[in-house]
């Protein structure tokens, strides 16, 4: 197609086109137009596929000005993106006409769209940069709650004897009512058959203390003050009475830490040392695994201060768009429904989605670098580089290249594999431009606690 375009960059990586269509091509488009009416038209008077342009004209003018106005833009548009890589729209927003042109078959014709586009981004700034790197050690207090974790999966739970009284560790069963201060029951509070493991302060009123010594069937008083700092907002710098009464006590039996405990966690495991060992091996995979995800996130916190750009509009709202009909999915629910149950609580899909800008707006940032830095040092990895990776794998995972290989037979789990391997090859390079230096010591725990 005959034509000239011009491109306009504009604010939030949006670009503005204007293209010219020479009217020689708009006469070959309207004659197009015109002979495809006049061959399925059917007018009294005239055979089907012979009625007289000058007929067609006159009752169908302004649809063959339509149509050849929209065969004339969506053309010119389709072929000038077929070949654009820089300026290519992004696929969550179509072009935008400003204004819809006059057809005047003879003039050339002249339309301007607006599009978003990804950002053209150039990392070079590194200057300053400071990693840091949490000191993050896997001891026996790690080991030994760990163990605790497994004890507890693998415990029994008993009837106590009505004789004896609640303590730590014990699974009880409660009805409680908050009282007024004459010892009424205040409204919509009561609640029967709640069950928590004492010690644990997964109650509402945090009465774990409160309760030893109780026993079953027993009714109890209680009246507790909250310190006015307290992280229960509704609870902080005020006074409570509850009325609590015990139904059930359940004893929670914690096997022994020994080969049988090992064995019957898994069949791999012939003693109790074995299941140390794969715990341990475990957790040192999981803690090395975390260090480097919040070592590159602070690195790509620090180029996206250093290296600035703005994201299209439409690139954000895709994005939150699709966060809000994840929630829904992991809720069982539509999209639709789901706004319907936000707005029955008091909140708005707007809300919850400004909510979650500012996080998906660095991810989005954080994945764009990565991509630019791709290319730009054009990182590749070698199938021997790949079959490392297996191997890795294999032993981090405690299992064999082959089980490996397995899992990664399906083309999309390989070539996530690939990228992944990709990113991994270009964080050694930036590691070695860049200061790492020693962050402050952190718990096993505290390492995986957003």
């Amino acid at each position: 197609m005959k034509l000239t375009k011009n491109y306009e960059k504009l604010e939030k990586s949006a670009v503005k086109l204007t293209v010219t269509v020479e009217k020689s091509e708009l006469e070959a488009i309207y004659n197009k137009v015109t002979a495809n009416y006049s061959k399925n038209a059917q007018i009294p008077g005239f055979r089907k596929g012979h009625v007289p342009a000058s007929v067609l004209v006159q009752k169908y003018g302004d649809a063959l000005k339509a149509d050849t106005l929209s065969e004339a833009i969506d053309g010119s548009l389709n072929e000038i993106f077929s070949d654009e890589k820089e300026n290519r729209p992004l696929p969550y927003a179509q072009p935008k006409l400003e204004s819809i042109p006059e057809l005047d078959l003879s003039k050339d014709l002249t339309f301007t769209v607006t599009y978003d586009v990804l950002p053209k981004v150039e990392v070079k700034n590194f200057s300053g940069i400071t990693v840091k790197e949490p000191q993050v050690e896997v001891g026996e207090a790690e080991l030994a709650e760990e163990l605790k974790g497994i004890q507890e999966r693998n415990a029994t739970v008993t009837d106590k004897k009505d004789s004896e009284a609640v303590a730590k560790d014990d699974i009880v069963t409660i009805n409680y009512s908050e009282l007024d201060d004459n010892g009424a029951v205040i409204e919509g509070s009561k609640r029967q058959g709640f069950v928590f493991t004492v010690g644990s302060g997964e109650n509402l009123y945090k009465i774990d203390d409160e309760i030893i010594g109780m026993k079953k069937n027993e009714t109890k008083e209680i009246t507790k003050t909250y310190a006015k700092d307290d992280a229960d907002a509704d609870l902080a710098g005020k006074t409570k009475k509850i009325s609590v009464t015990v139904t059930a006590i359940k004893l929670r039996n914690l096997p022994a830490l020994d080969d049988d405990l090992a064995q019957d966690v898994n069949e791999k495991y012939k003693t109790l040392d074995d299941l140390k060992n794969d715990i341990k091996r475990q957790m040192e995979v999981a803690k090395d695994r975390r260090v480097k995800e919040m070592k590159n996130n602070d690195l790509l916190t620090q180029l996206i201060e250093k290296n600035q750009f703005e994201l299209p509009a439409s690139l954000l709202a895709a994005e939150l768009e699709g966060r809000f009909n994840m929630m829904a999915q992991q809720f069982q629910t539509t999209p639709q429904q789901l706004e319907k149950m936000l707005t029955s609580s008091g909140q708005t899909k707007e809300a919850m989605t400004a909510a979650w800008a500012e996080e998906s707006e660095k991810m989005l940032k954080s994945r764009i670098i990565v991509e630019a830095l791709l290319k730009e040092r054009n990182i590749t990895v070698t199938p021997e580089e790949i079959e490392a990776e297996y191997a890795k794998i294999a032993e981090d995972g405690g299992m064999t290249v082959e089980e490996v290989k397995k899992h990664y037979s399906d083309p999309r789990a390989k070539e996530y594999l690939i990228d992944d391997a990709k990113e991994q090859k270009l964080y050694a390079e930036l590691y070695k431009e860049v200061k790492v230096s020693k962050g402050d010591k952190m718990s096993f725990a505290d390492l995986f606690k957003r």
